[in-house]
């Protein structure tokens, strides 16, 4: 199971949860343009994707997000038959965020 939430609260849940993992589910491309800053990168469609999922804690806490919501909708789906416990949807995803965005050469 996992929750929708806005951006808004997601923001909420990274200030108040800081051992949660951002996990974002874009294309190496959309990542390296701009993404959260701390995020985590796993490409929804990467033929590794299950492989990847299954070298993280299920027992952590994972904020999900993509551009607008829905990979990261479906990424929670997965990640939640697959075992994980909690974990987070960003509605709207970028699309909605309102707060920092970094690329790769600014996080460099």
């Amino acid at each position: 199971m996992f929750e929708n939430i806005n951006a808004l609260v997601f923001e909420k849940e990274m200030e108040q949860n800081p051992e949660a993992i951002i996990l974002d589910v874009r294309s190496q491309w959309e990542f390296e343009s701009g993404h959260i800053p701390g995020a985590k990168h796993l490409d929804f469609f990467s033929p590794y994707l299950e492989a990847e999922l299954n070298d993280l804690d299920r027992d952590k806490y994972y904020l999900v997000y993509c551009r607008s919501g829905a990979r990261s909708y479906t990424a929670c789906n997965v990640m939640a038959n697959m075992g994980f416990k909690k974990l987070a949807n960003m509605m709207g995803g970028l699309i909605a965020w309102r707060g920092e965005v970094v690329t790769m050469q600014e996080q460099k």
